[in-house]
């Protein structure tokens, strides 16, 4: 049976939820991981100020905060990172899904909105069984820790069994055992996730304000497209 370990993490404002899926043969995990290790010890080497293990974190890393606090009047060093970070995805056999949600439209249109985590997770775990069963493979779903941990393994464990609801209800059979928590500091590969979601919603969004950062943002997202199997926004 091949199992495409499927890597999750999310990134959001007070207005959008989005989530990132990097999907992972189990034969690319350790090579890519690898690969993201010399990203950060690339960064080390150059400028010395940073720990070996510094977390590839998207907002840190912009800001220059926590572990990249060293290089926080280094622009271009972080920026370099970024680069080095997307293209080492890009260069490994993985796919990325990528779902999101208008969550401040959901507010106005439902008195009671399910949580953005929740509607979004779903989505996402939808798309992750429709790849799998298109490769005729299985999925194993490991994500970044948070909060409510057993409400969303009750949730796959119900979609598992019974369906997921709504007009695309269908069972995921093609995922495996349960949702598989992780902390984001020790998983290389959770920490791609953040990057691509991080980046997607700043994209959207439009966070960035000038037109030089604007086009630093899209060059590093072309060297992902690739990558991309699915990518879509619910407008409620």
């Amino acid at each position: 049976m091949n199992v495409l370990l499927s890597y999750v993490d999310e990134s959001y404002s007070s207005d959008r939820y989005y989530m990132a899926a990097l999907l992972v043969p189990d034969d690319q995990a350790i090579p890519l991981t690898r690969a993201l290790d010399e990203v950060v010890l690339k960064a080390w080497n150059s400028y010395g100020r940073i720990q070996r293990d510094a977390e590839l974190h998207g907002t840190d890393l912009l800001h220059g905060k926590k572990d990249w606090e060293p290089l926080h009047g280094l622009v271009r060093a972080r920026i370099g990172v970024f680069n080095d970070a997307f293209q080492a995805i890009a260069e490994h056999d993985v796919a990325i899904i990528i779902r999101g949600m208008d969550s401040k439209r959901q507010r106005a249109r439902y008195a009671t909105p399910y949580p953005p985590h929740q509607v979004v997770l779903s989505h996402l775990l939808e798309r992750i069984h429709d790849h799998a069963a298109e490769r005729d493979e299985y999925a194993l779903i490991i994500a970044d820790e948070g909060g409510q941990q057993g409400e969303y393994r009750k949730d796959l464990r119900d979609y598992q069994t019974t369906g997921t609801g709504g007009w695309r209800d269908r069972k995921l059979e093609r995922i495996v055992d349960t949702l598989h928590f992780a902390p984001s500091h020790a998983s290389r590969l959770i920490q791609a996730a953040d990057l691509v979601a991080f980046l997607h919603r700043r994209i959207q969004t439009g966070e960035d304000k000038n037109e030089q950062a604007r086009r630093a943002s899209e060059s590093l997202w072309e060297r992902i497209k690739k990558r991309i199997v699915h990518e879509q926004c619910w407008y409620p």
